[in-house]
């Protein structure tokens, strides 16, 4: 059993993440909305919401957890060559929906997407309001790749990203990366281990060094102002 939010109840009142199921890893709990209070709230803390359409919301905050340290980005001799050869261009928050539109397209993700209309309007909010940001890789004035996440104090969490052309997404990846060590970004939180994260230079670290981690790199809830720019 997992505790239930009520729609009504108050935007922090999530359970200690250290209360998260073991089995499935990181089920912390359900219910509650995707207000903009409540997501902050919740990232501030190392939880996400992640559900498929027709559940209830579920929170989650797994132990361990994935994350990149921006200097210890992983630049590949592919990776590189594609940045320089390929005539990709990339940009920030030019095609946020868009982005989001493409991480949950059925096409790219025939095992299914958590992206549901609900998330779509969720986060579009959050982005408007200045938390959420997108980053995208252009080709030929195309969008071929992309990612985006939420950006509270020196932290990035990442959450999704596509790809339509060779290292697109890995392009744009980079770029925020790039972002990240000019603007003294702590960590970049990738959620949930892959191996295609790993070779980039995603690790896990202990969720108790997570939370404390965004402890010492969110000091506040207000909007990262000039989040493209020190």
């Amino acid at each position: 059993m997992i505790p239930w939010l009520a729609r009504s109840a108050p935007p922090d009142a999530f359970p200690p993440v250290s209360e998260a199921l073991d089995e499935p890893d990181g089920l912390l709990c359900a219910g509650g909305d995707l207000t903009r209070t409540r997501l902050l709230e919740a990232y501030r803390r190392g939880i996400f919401p992640w559900y498929s359409e027709g559940q209830p919301i579920l929170w989650w905050s797994p132990d361990p957890r994935a994350v990149l340290f921006p200097a210890e980005f992983r630049l590949t001799r592919s990776l590189a060559k594609s940045c320089r050869n390929r005539g990709y261009e990339v940009t920030f928050d030019r095609a946020f929906g868009e982005v989001m539109r493409q991480c949950a397209d059925a096409r790219l993700r025939p095992e299914g997407t958590w992206i549901s209309p609900a998330m779509l309007d969720a986060y579009q909010d959050l982005h408007r309001a200045g938390y959420a940001h997108s980053v995208e890789t252009w080709h030929e004035g195309r969008l071929v790749g992309g990612l985006y996440g939420v950006a509270l104090g020196d932290v990035f969490f990442g959450e999704s990203m596509f790809s339509q052309s060779r290292d697109a997404s890995k392009v744009a990846l980079k770029q925020l990366v790039d972002t990240a060590l000019v603007r003294g970004t702590a960590l970049i939180d990738c959620q949930l281990a892959s191996a295609h994260l790993a070779s980039l230079g995603a690790r896990e670290i202990p969720r108790g060094e997570f939370v404390a981690r965004l402890g010492q790199a969110i000091t506040d809830l207000e909007p990262v102002v000039g989040w493209t720019q020190r």
